[in-house]
């Protein structure tokens, strides 16, 4: 007999970039393996926080059947402007929502849950209840970790605490947790006694490769292109960003912003001035290698009071694309350790004077930039390539459902 499996997960296909891509990619590849798979999620809207054009016209709940995959959709609140408290509307409105989902797929199996949102442990709880279903939660952000460290928790110290205990209960209802980095496995240790699983993010080498990219037209400057690409949110610090901006050379170096978000008019608005900063929409998913490695350096700049919340899964395609990174990150992460041992680019843990100068005299030397790349790219193909994960994931799903 066929065994079921149901995701459950507020991003999903078409969303083509972050947990989407992830999520999506994990439905295919267990329903060709065999596996009756059914998606229960939202409208697609992320990384511009706006439903799709082609879905706003669409029903409430939708079902729709994609690469082998059943897809059904709730259309949740989704704010043009997300603050904490409309966050948390919009996490309501898809959890109220989907729980008419529920009822209209068949008895699953095995019930993955994706975090964020840690309302889709509790969905899944819920099938685990009527159908003695096993229930997984993966987790891809500590999304009440990563809102506490940014301010809002000293200000509602109480409120957090209840979220914390709710996450707590939450968890210790899964049979079994995975999440993304080897630092979140440690966090996940003290907020569940579950059976844990290393499961992280991936990188398909065939996607993402320097060998057969060609230039990108937003990168076709003379100078030093220099790369952001990816979420414009909460999560990066947007005044350090600009900081570089406004320091860096801007005869010798363009810098390029590929990406949507929560930020986006704010920082479309400060580098207006700046003739060396240009912004774009994202680009789709089939020209991201040609963006990614058409770049001379990338940046990501994350905030350093937070740490590993979140394994940002854009680092993974940066190192892929052969070209070295500038990372500002907390000195403590785990981020900084896959740098240190990579040698695939700079990793700083405060701005100063001294990274603009680092950035200077590296892209002066062709011949490290090439080699750092090199090393980069080996290091993120030798411990993320998506065959070896998934398949991997797949046996893991085996081995559950054989006990069931």
């Amino acid at each position: 007999m066929i065994k079921k499996i149901t995701i459950i997960g507020i991003n999903y296909y078409p969303e083509d970039s972050a947990i989407g891509l992830y999520t999506t990619q994990k439905a295919e590849h267990l329903a060709s393996n065999g596996y009756d798979v059914t998606v229960i999620t939202g409208f697609p809207y992320y990384p511009q926080w706006e439903i799709l054009k082609e879905y706003k016209s669409k029903p409430y709940l939708l079902k729709e059947y994609i690469n082998g995959v059943n897809v059904f959709r709730s259309k949740q609140y989704v704010p043009s402007r997300p603050t904490f408290f409309k966050r948390i509307l919009h996490l309501s409105s898809f959890t109220l929502g989907n729980f008419l989902n529920l009822f209209r797929i068949s008895k699953p199996d095995l019930v993955i849950s994706i975090v964020p949102f840690t309302t889709s442990i509790l969905l899944g709880w819920f099938l685990k209840l009527r159908h003695k279903s096993i229930l997984w939660a993966h987790i891809q952000d500590f999304e009440f970790d990563a809102a506490s460290q940014t301010g809002l928790g000293a200000s509602t110290p109480t409120f957090f605490k209840i979220l914390f205990k709710v996450e707590k209960r939450l968890l210790s209802r899964a049979t079994l947790i995975s999440t993304i980095s080897n630092s979140m496995m440690q966090t996940l240790q003290q907020k569940s006694c579950a059976e844990a699983y290393f499961l992280p993010n991936w990188i398909d080498e065939n996607k993402i490769n320097p060998r057969t990219s060609k230039q990108h037209q937003l990168l076709a400057s003379k100078k030093t292109k220099i790369l952001y690409s990816g979420n414009i949110g909460e999560k990066q610090d947007w005044d350090v960003f600009m900081a570089f901006c406004r320091d860096i050379d801007a005869s010798k170096n363009q810098i390029i912003v590929v990406g949507d978000g929560a930020k986006k008019d704010w920082l479309t608005g400060e580098i207006n001035a700046l003739d060396h900063v240009a912004y774009h929409p994202p680009v789709p998913y089939e020209e991201l290698s040609d963006l990614l490695c058409s770049a001379d350096l990338h940046i990501l700049f994350q905030k350093t009071d937070v740490l590993d919340a979140v394994m940002p899964s854009k680092i993974l395609g940066m190192m892929a694309s052969g070209t070295p990174s500038l990372v500002i990150g907390n000195k403590d992460s785990e981020v900084k350790q896959i740098f240190e041992i990579s040698n695939g680019g700079l990793f700083f843990s405060k701005y100063s004077n001294a990274l603009v100068n680092a950035v200077e005299k590296l892209m002066e030397r062709p011949s490290s930039c090439e080699e750092m790349g090199k090393s980069a790219r080996a290091y993120v193909l030798s411990n993320f390539s998506k065959a070896e994960i998934l398949n991997k994931m797949t046996e893991k799903v085996k081995t559950l459902l054989q006990h069931n």
